[in-house]
């Protein structure tokens, strides 16, 4: 149902435009707090904004910590399905965070893929067929002061790889 719905979206609107409006209404990330404010046309830049308000606020009186991690959560992974394309698999595999300060303010991450990640990902998927990526973000206040760093771990895949792999998982159990 979500693959016939965004082919029928694309035919009136960009995909970033698509990728911004559809997290921004998704209730799973609303409930981050979080709102997509700027996506590139080509997706390989995402930027989010986090506000202080009565629902992330912790008992301090900062932005929750959860709330934080919550926000950055599926950003790389859906950002890098939407670059690869349907002959990949991507998941999150891992993360870690580090909260440097507490939020007390807005605060504002940024998701970047360059062009030379994206060969190297689809390059060594060629080679290996499965592979981790780490990529690392913070979540910044208005002065540039970093509040929460982020290490994310993404496992990527052939998709045909992948099915394989489910399927031989399945007849050794």
């Amino acid at each position: 149902m979500y693959k016939v719905a965004t082919e029928f979206l694309k035919r009136f609107f960009k995909t970033s435009t698509i990728y911004k409006y559809g997290f921004n209404w998704s209730p799973m990330y609303r409930r981050t707090t979080a709102k997509l404010i700027e996506v590139s046309d080509d997706l390989h830049y995402v930027k989010i904004r986090l506000k202080l308000n009565w629902k992330n606020r912790n008992y301090a009186g900062s932005l929750f910590g959860g709330s934080m991690l919550a926000a950055t959560d599926p950003i790389y992974m859906i950002q890098l399905i939407q670059i690869l394309g349907d002959d990949y698999v991507v998941w999150d595999k891992a993360v870690e965070a580090r909260y440097k300060r507490p939020g007390k303010t807005t605060i504002y991450g940024v998701f970047t893929f360059n062009e030379e990640e994206i060969v190297n990902i689809k390059e060594n998927i060629s080679t290996h067929l499965e592979t981790d990526i780490t990529k690392t973000m913070h979540l910044v206040d208005e002065e540039q002061n970093i509040i929460a760093t982020f290490k994310k771990t993404l496992y990527i895949a052939n998709k045909q790889f992948y099915k394989e792999k489910l399927a031989q998982r399945k007849t050794n159990k």
